[in-house]
């Protein structure tokens, strides 16, 4: 048994690749979305702004967008991506392009990714694109499948075809040899979507994992889920990708099922959450042969919890089916000490158009008002990191 040591708190490791003016910079950043009134009229006047056509897209592009994405193009996003791989951290990309609810949106969104998964084999930095499946058929059409009902010629036309899409974006993902993560959704459909990716799972990771499903810990049944995936995937001879992560809609939850008069899928506390998620940890390192897992938080507790897990049990921190993952221009304390402790690590880094990645902007800016200690925890280490350096 070998047993390291990981801390958070080493932020000339954290940011050493951030110059003097771009550590001012976030610093600066995280200190606005610190006041949440501010961060409130600013997502209402951006989204005013945008449906009247002002010129305000250079004044996002050169703030939160340089933030929290890589470039409007792959191509733009090349710097950061060789800039991260100095470090040895490698990339998730996500065309983050939202509500193309027609065909030509789903063919645009299809081919992008596609041109995507080429761009990741000439890029070996670039491990995973990631996508959602409401990229390629519209919402109604998944809510349907969960609810068993039949769906019109016109739907099932759509579905099928979103279907072939899906089905070739994971054969080329697998001949480039390049992961696909497929992103988690409302609880209201996921489980169309869950029952179409473990059919993928099965025809594309019997060798070794390409194709990975995502679990939201913070729901009160994706813990059985999480287990029941794995059992399938043993029963029937392939390996589980598994992306973990606490959960993104919240308040959009817990909205909709008191607007049915209903309970919340949800967990009552974030303590129950905490604890799912790390149960989960726990449980796909017990299982590491046959579980590749993309532990995706921001919790310093559950990453520590994984380092510890892992190094506890004689489990070689490069393992290929051992992964740690953190959004762009968020926990970078988490990324690059993990990383350079060993572990395969990887930034979430979303693409796009800057008009159209403003909803993904939109939630990273509330996400970091809402989650509890995010923001103050990020503007404490750019404090500590700007006294080390004097500036």
């Amino acid at each position: 048994m070998y047993d390291q040591k990981i801390s958070f708190e080493n932020t000339e490791v954290a940011y050493a690749s951030l110059s003097d003016k771009e550590l001012k910079k976030a610093y600066w950043l995280f200190k606005m979305m610190s006041i949440q009134w501010l961060v409130n009229i600013g997502n209402s006047m951006i989204t005013l702004c945008l449906k009247l056509n002002l010129p305000i897209q250079g004044i996002i592009k050169n703030t939160v967008f340089s933030h929290f994405c890589g470039g409007e193009s792959l191509d733009e996003s090349i710097s950061l991506i060789s800039r991260l791989k100095q470090n040895n951290i490698e990339v998730l990309l996500n065309y983050s392009v939202e509500g193309l609810e027609d065909a030509k949106g789903y063919q645009d969104t299809y081919e992008k990714t596609l041109n995507a998964i080429h761009f990741a084999k000439e890029n070996p930095s670039v491990r995973a694109m990631c996508v959602k499946f409401t990229g390629y058929a519209h919402t109604d059409i998944w809510i349907k499948l969960q609810q068993n009902k039949e769906l019109s010629a016109a739907e099932r036309h759509e579905y099928l075809q979103a279907k072939s899409y899906i089905d070739k974006l994971c054969s080329e993902a697998v001949a480039c040899d390049v992961h696909l993560y497929i992103d988690a959704e409302e609880s209201w459909f996921q489980d169309s979507i869950d029952t179409l990716v473990d059919e993928m799972m099965e025809k594309y990771n019997q060798e070794d994992a390409y194709i990975f499903n995502t679990y939201q810990l913070y729901r009160n049944d994706k813990m059985e889920d999480f287990k029941k995936a794995h059992q399938r995937a043993m029963e029937k001879g392939y390996i589980l990708g598994a992306k973990i992560v606490r959960g993104a809609y919240v308040e959009k939850e817990n909205k909709y099922y008191q607007a049915l008069g209903a309970k919340s899928p949800i967990n009552d506390t974030k303590e129950a959450s905490d604890k799912e998620f790390d149960d989960a940890v726990r449980y796909a390192v017990e299982h590491i042969a046959t579980i590749s897992l993309c532990c995706a938080s921001h919790n310093e507790a559950s990453n520590k919890l994984y380092f510890e897990l892992l190094t506890q049990n004689n489990i070689v921190l490069n393992h290929k089916h051992v992964n740690s993952s953190q959004l762009l221009g968020m926990s970078d304390n988490i990324t690059y000490n993990l990383s350079a402790m060993g572990m395969s690590t990887a930034k979430y880094m979303p693409f796009g158009p800057v008009k159209e990645v403003i909803p993904y902007l939109i939630r990273r800016a509330q996400e970091n008002t809402s989650v509890e200690g995010q923001t103050s925890r990020e503007l404490l280490l750019l404090e500590k990191e700007g006294k080390r350096r004097g500036i």
